[in-house]
């Protein structure tokens, strides 16, 4: 059987565009990379490169195990083109951006994978590419190594150079690319403006795997028979911005009057769990001895999450008896996506986990003449 990651990929990049590519796990966004950075021969079509490319796709690429950090950066820096003269003035400058300034005479064989990825990045930015390649391989880096390459990124493409950027990170993609391309089962879903290419990825990611049911069993007392994320429209959607309203809708049996029954439910962010509430015990006619039958609960989740992957754990548990059912999951993703160009410094200075927007009241005491 034939498999084409990529299929009829037809498209013209400019000079000084900064194209986010995006897309789903496996709708071929690294393998595109890899063709345009020439690592991967296509199997037929013809690519066009005017200027020299750094490419930065999987940690490792481009270093020599058994050579030093100090001879990798002149081993890309020859590959790149350059002469050791030209390395040689970018060379204190790579390894302060790297910050492995105690290891650069080592093998790199030794390097942990974020010092790898730091030194990595800092020698592709750093020795003046045309075009800069870089793939999702920034998410090994430390938050902090993270932000300042970003911001080399972004001097990168103010300097007018080429940038192609692949990310999961929406929030990320949207303040610094101009352009976006979206990939879908490796062919073209949609080329233009980066707000464009956001949205149509938005309205093809927010109703994937939004509903869950489970088959019936009457053995269990209080039982989880399907799960629903909704947004405030009441339509299927995992996929939300950051102050989106979201709601999650259960459908529930119960197959035996229990007394003190809620519903467990708890949050996670990284598999850290943020908030567990049995609300449902503050409504004990909801569940709390009613009668066999099936139900139906809303509830609205909380706003103001931080971008990222979101967890639910529901289950439903009685005093004294423990758990009822078992544990139920369903997941959802929280994306910074909707913020005007001047609002851009809003992830740099609302972090946190919870990115509120506080709501002030303000009186005059009195006032005094200057």
């Amino acid at each position: 059987e034939d498999f084409w990651a990529l299929k009829d990929i037809n498209l013209e990049i400019k000079k000084g565009d900064v194209v986010g590519i995006i897309g789903k796990n496996g709708a071929g966004k690294s393998t595109l990379l890899k063709v345009l950075s020439q690592i991967t021969q296509p199997t037929t079509g013809r690519i066009e490169i005017n200027g020299r490319v750094a490419s930065l796709l999987e940690v490792g690429t481009g270093f020599h195990p058994e050579l030093t950090g100090r001879e990798n950066i002149y081993l890309n820096g020859t590959i790149l083109g350059m002469t050791r003269k030209e390395v040689k003035a970018k060379f204190d400058e790579i390894v302060a951006f790297s910050g492995v300034e105690k290891f650069i005479d080592t093998p790199v064989k030794h390097y942990s994978s974020g010092m790898y990825v730091r030194l990595a990045f800092s020698v592709a930015a750093h020795l003046e590419p045309e075009i800069l390649i870089i793939d999702e391989v920034l998410a090994v880096g430390d938050a902090e190594f993270q932000k300042k390459c970003l911001g080399k990124m972004q001097d990168v493409a103010d300097h007018g150079r080429t940038v192609l950027f692949v990310s999961h990170n929406i929030g990320v993609v949207h303040s610094l690319c101009n352009k976006g391309l979206l990939l879908s089962n490796g062919e073209i879903a949609f080329s233009g403006e980066i707000n464009d290419a956001i949205g149509a990825y938005v309205k093809q990611s927010k109703t994937a795997d939004a509903s869950l049911t489970f088959d019936q069993n009457d053995d269990i007392a209080i039982q989880i028979r399907g799960i629903q994320l909704l947004d405030e429209k009441g339509e299927q959607n995992s996929y939300f911005d950051v102050f989106d309203k979201r709601y999650l809708l259960i459908n529930l049996d119960i197959n035996e009057v229990v007394k003190n029954a809620v519903i467990n439910l708890e949050l996670e962010y990284s598999g850290i769990t943020i908030m567990r509430s049995f609300d449902t015990d503050t409504f004990p006619d909801w569940l709390d001895g009613r009668p066999k039958g099936e139900y139906s609960l809303k509830v609205e989740l909380p706003s103001a999450l931080k971008a990222g992957e979101y967890t639910i754990y529901l289950s439903t548990v009685a005093l004294k008896r423990g758990y009822l059912d078992q544990p139920k999951k369903v997941e959802f993703t929280v994306e910074e996506i909707s913020f005007e160009p001047e609002n851009k410094s809003y992830a740099k200075w609302r972090e946190g986990l919870i990115p509120a927007i506080l709501n002030w009241e303000i009186k005059t005491i009195e006032t005094r003449n200057a």
